[in-house]
């Protein structure tokens, strides 16, 4: 038996989704968690997925995992590595949705791809974006407590996903529309901010060039 058989319509649509939107915030976190739940037996994985259980594969993810954990809380360096994955994160997110499906047939693979690579890209740039601004705050703890938030709801989003596939769309839905309403504000916010830059130096080029 496939796992396309053993997973419902809803949990199969809500892991495509959850996989394209986790994919632009914990990347390598999903890949880990998705790939030991099946690794372990207590999920099935689409034929897709399957690799994500590996032993290489889990090592290579699970050891990834704990470099983005690190530099998601070191304020910068989240931002420079935000940058560095906005090449990884919105191809994979892409990937992954895709190979939900990757069993039926290629439009409904094309399908989930456009659905999991635009999802991806939505919610890595609010997620880049909001961590720019919030590092603009010289204490640290603002940067602290939005990376476990990210961490707590990617967790969440994915036990959801499994257990209550309807009530991880409903969340999923919350998530895209505030995901919709944020990023407008975080691209004004940061013309903003670099508008100040630019500004700042040049003031201090003029200063010193009397």
């Amino acid at each position: 038996m496939h796992a396309l058989d053993s997973l419902t319509t809803w949990q199969l649509v809500g892991l495509a989704a959850t996989l394209g939107w986790a994919s632009g915030v914990r990347l390598y976190a999903v890949l880990f968690i998705v790939g030991g739940l099946g690794y372990l037996g207590w999920i099935p994985l689409p034929g897709g997925l399957v690799a994500l259980a590996h032993p290489y594969v889990l090592v290579a993810s699970g050891f990834m995992c704990v470099v983005e954990f690190c530099a998601d809380k070191i304020p910068g360096v989240d931002t420079a590595w935000d940058f560095v994955q906005t090449f990884v994160r919105i191809p994979a997110g892409a990937a992954l949705a895709a190979s939900v499906f990757g069993d039926a047939g290629p439009a409904t693979t094309l399908a989930a791809a456009i659905l999991g690579g635009s999802l991806a890209a939505g919610s890595h740039l609010a997620k880049s974006g909001s961590r720019m601004l919030i590092n603009t705050s010289p204490e640290p703890f603002s940067n602290w407590a939005a990376s476990f938030g990210e961490d707590l709801a990617i967790g969440t989003l994915l036990w959801l996903t499994f257990a209550y596939p309807l009530a991880a769309l409903v969340v999923l839905a919350v998530l895209i529309a505030l995901m919709i309403w944020l990023l407008p504000k975080v691209w004004r916010a940061i013309r903003a901010l670099l508008r100040r830059i630019a500004a700042l130096f040049g003031h201090l080029s003029t200063g010193s060039g009397r």
